[in-house]
């Protein structure tokens, strides 16, 4: 399966995601990249995210970060 542009930067959106705590989100602002921006709504639309612009992750989008977090971890590593 090729990794799109498109997955890549919901990847880095996930990644950014404190996941020791549910009460910190991040907010995607109108003049970040629009890779980013985009991304970020489609996470939304995925039912990832609870706002369009970020917000929290929903139950759905823990588990998502979980899993991305930690293949980017096993990845660094080697």
């Amino acid at each position: 399966m090729p990794i799109s542009q498109e997955l890549l930067e919901e990847i880095k959106i996930l990644s950014l995601f404190n996941l020791e705590t549910t009460q910190q989100g991040i907010k995607v602002h109108s003049d970040a990249a629009n890779g980013c921006i985009n991304a970020a709504q489609r996470l939304y639309d995925k039912g990832i995210l609870s706002l369009p612009d970020g917000g929290y992750l929903t139950d759905l989008g823990h588990e998502a970060a979980e899993h991305a977090q930690t293949l980017l971890s096993i990845l660094k590593q080697s």
